[in-house]
């Protein structure tokens, strides 16, 4: 069984919580059980299946950003949080 796609909300909102530089911040939940992401006030909250070992989750936020945005990944940049829930991601 095919795992379901997730549901993105639209690419305009979720630009909409970045701020002038493009920077958006991010609340990860790794190792969920089903894949998405929301809004939040201020912050866009993204759950991954990947678990956070070796850089797996982070490298799913990105491609699961990016394919909500329908941007290419190498167009989003993490600043901060490689190590944390919390993170803060650039949009070229």
């Amino acid at each position: 069984m095919a795992k379901p796609k997730p549901d993105f909300p639209p690419a305009e909102a979720i630009r909409a919580l970045a701020d002038a530089e493009g920077r958006l911040a991010l609340r990860v939940t790794p190792g969920a059980r089903i894949e998405g992401i929301e809004l939040g006030d201020g912050v866009l909250q993204v759950k991954v299946r990947a678990k956070p070992q070796d850089g797996a989750a982070n490298e799913a936020v990105l491609e699961m950003l990016a394919d909500a945005l329908g941007v290419a990944t190498s167009r989003l940049r993490m600043l901060r949080g490689a190590t944390t829930r919390n993170k803060l991601v650039q949009i070229s």
